[in-house]
């Protein structure tokens, strides 16, 4: 009795007759309502397996409000994204936790200015039920579009736009950025560099004031001598051209805390063709314990941080607010037992920890 593959759409009356129910009870059961007897239950969905039976996902959205997508937004044009490991492996998290509660994930970047209106016209006009968002910068417009548009958030990264301390507590994950990088430089003042110093990423992000921060408390104070830092923007590239104007401001440097692997592995590049040898002469600590770390020559003492588990924990929380039995099953969840529809404030950030790994840079 199942369909032939190119013959007539099984329907909901042909499941209802096959199962002897109405064709409301069917719809019930296809939609995950309540009310309906597990015997009942059984009936129905032994006849849609028999008859191949596929819901329409538009008409199971009017019905249900949902589309069962969820819109990724990463604030950095593509190019950066597919180049940088820490987005991958988030994604992957994301991904995962997305797949496992049957919810499609669809992924938007900004490339340039004028991609904020297409994504904000997008997220308001009700084709995804919620958004993840991460790589923000201090001047970005998307946490008010999502705002505006009532759409539930979460966000990668601590809140620090404009009109954060305004709005309604912000859901995000994030790990202890300042206390990794406190580790990273007690670590390098442990084996006696005096002369330490730091390659940020854009300082429009809380990730990269966090770290610096660390820096700071570490050396225990709040004024390091400038000289001793420089932007890297989080890339490779932009790690050898920060080692670079470093060494030029102040070659008697005897260390550096490069706040990425990446800017990490452009810093020993530079450092190569200066002739410095490390640790020898200048030991370097990283950021994050991705495949840069590994593939480092010498290998980099660095700060790791569970990426994958960040965007898995982003994604746990958003299907908490959007539907408490999407995430049923996902035991150690932030909020496990309180969810939208019973009392959303119980929902609350989630900061991960921190830990150094010692290699052979430092």
């Amino acid at each position: 009795m199942v369909s032939e593959p190119n013959g007539p759409r099984p329907t909901l009356e042909a499941v209802a007759a096959l199962a002897g129910v109405s064709r409301a009870t069917v719809s019930r059961v296809v939609n995950g309502g309540a009310g309906v007897r597990a015997a009942v239950q059984e009936r129905v969905r032994e006849a849609v397996t028999e008859l191949g039976y596929v819901p329409n996902s538009a008409a199971r959205s009017l019905v249900t409000r949902r589309t069962g997508a969820v819109a990724v937004v990463i604030a950095e044009p593509e190019t950066r994204v597919f180049s940088d490991p820490f987005f991958g492996r988030q994604l992957r998290g994301i991904s995962r936790e997305l797949a496992a509660a049957d919810t499609q994930l669809l992924l938007m970047f900004v490339e340039h200015r004028a991609d904020y209106d297409r994504i904000g016209r997008y997220l308001s006009a009700g084709h995804v039920d919620g958004a993840l968002m991460f790589s923000l910068h201090r001047d970005d417009p998307l946490p008010a579009m999502a705002e505006r548009a009532g759409l539930p958030t979460v966000y990668g990264g601590r809140p620090d736009w404009a009109g954060a301390d305004r709005a309604p507590r912000a859901l995000y994950v994030d790990t202890d950025n300042r206390d990794g990088a406190r580790q990273a430089v007690r670590h390098l003042l442990g084996r006696g560099r005096r002369r330490i110093a730091v390659i940020t990423g854009p300082l429009d992000q809380t990730s990269a004031v966090d770290r610096l921060d660390g820096y700071r408390d570490a050396l225990g104070t709040s004024e390091p001598d400038p000289r001793l830092i420089a932007d890297g923007g989080f890339t490779a590239q932009g790690g050898e051209r920060a080692m670079a104007a470093l060494l030029d401001a102040s070659p008697d440097l005897d260390a550096v805390f490069a706040c990425s692997d990446l800017m990490a592995n452009g810093a020993l590049r530079t450092l190569r063709a200066r002739g410095r040898r490390v640790p020898d002469d200048v030991a370097v600590v990283g950021y994050d314990d991705l495949e840069p770390a590994a593939w480092a020559d010498p290998p980099l003492t660095t700060v790791r941080q569970d990426v994958e588990e960040m965007g898995r924990l982003m994604a746990r929380l958003l299907l908490r607010l959007l539907d408490p039995r999407k995430a049923e099953g996902t035991e150690g969840a932030p909020g496990a037992e309180r969810a939208r529809g019973t009392d959303p404030a119980a929902l609350a950030p989630v900061i991960t920890g921190a830990r150094l790994v010692v290699r052979e840079s430092a």
